[in-house]
């Protein structure tokens, strides 16, 4: 069975077929089934991953957010993947204390409770590191990216719809990996995987960035913005010959001094340099 039609059946098993009773607009509706079930299988996908690095690296804990924060993860998408998307704003991979937590790209607590809206029960990964918890909206640790991120998109648009009218935010990778080591543990970026592990998760990922694009742009240019060097290349790789524009801006990582000097005010000088107004 595919994922589009396990995704449905879900839903109305589930009652959540009342949700798409709230529906109007068919092709947000449409796009927003597409949206889900391209997440649904890199789930899937990336789980066999997870699972195979853990298997050869033991000292690598794999958290997918995609799995255990699903529920979150489709309040965002349904209530904020619809039609007429211009831009896509792209990240890395879930930091710990943001999207590990909350299942949203970025997913700083707060941000997403108080301006995305969106609140959910959050499992917890198969394994944890005790130096990395996942304790869902009660988290009290603060994701530095997510809070700077949707801080400027919150003082720009005001409304968290206004700014989903035409721009989406969403994450290369769905993966967290935590190393430990003698000394505790460290959040480990997906680029510094082995090659012989790297390079079946990035397959499954350009896969799924294609998808989303391709459902965003239609016959359409859409501009897809890496937040950061990692994500710019990726998509650049991934998307060669489709209809779109790759950029990048500066990330919002702490770990960035260039980040800690008016971030904000950098990334909305950057994208008005590519013709992009947050406004």
């Amino acid at each position: 069975m595919t994922a589009t039609l396990l995704l449905l059946q879900s839903w109305f098993i589930d009652g959540a077929s009342l949700l798409l009773c709230e529906f109007i607009d068919y092709a947000s509706l449409l796009i927003m089934i597409r949206l889900l079930a391209s997440a649904m299988e890199l789930s899937r996908r990336t789980d066999e991953c997870a699972k195979r690095v853990m298997r050869e690296m033991p000292e690598i804990f794999v958290y997918n957010p995609l799995s255990y924060a699903w529920d979150a993860f489709e309040k965002y998408a349904a209530r904020y993947g619809g039609a007429g998307k211009k831009v896509i704003f792209l990240g890395m991979n879930p930091g710990p204390w943001g999207m590990a937590q909350t299942g949203v790209p970025f997913g700083e607590v707060a941000a997403v409770r108080d301006w995305l809206k969106i609140s959910a029960d959050v499992g917890k990964p198969d394994v944890v590191h005790p130096k990395y918890p996942v304790d869902g909206f009660l988290c009290k640790r603060s994701e530095v990216s997510g809070k700077r991120l949707w801080g400027l998109f919150a003082a720009r648009f005001g409304s968290a719809d206004l700014f989903f009218g035409e721009h989406f935010v969403m994450n290369y990778c769905p993966l967290l990996f935590i190393e430990a080591h003698a000394l505790g543990a460290r959040n480990l970026t997906p680029d510094k995987l082995p090659r012989s592990l790297r390079e079946p998760l990035f397959e499954v990922c350009d896969t799924h960035l294609r998808e989303v694009t391709g459902v965003f742009s239609g016959r359409r240019e859409v501009f897809v913005i890496g937040i950061g060097d990692f994500a710019a290349k990726r998509a650049l790789l991934a998307l060669s010959g489709m209809n779109v524009k790759v950029q990048k801006i500066l990330h919002p990582s702490p770990a960035s001094p260039a980040s800690n000097k008016d971030w904000a005010g950098a990334a909305v000088r950057q994208l008005a340099e590519l013709g992009i107004t947050l406004n």
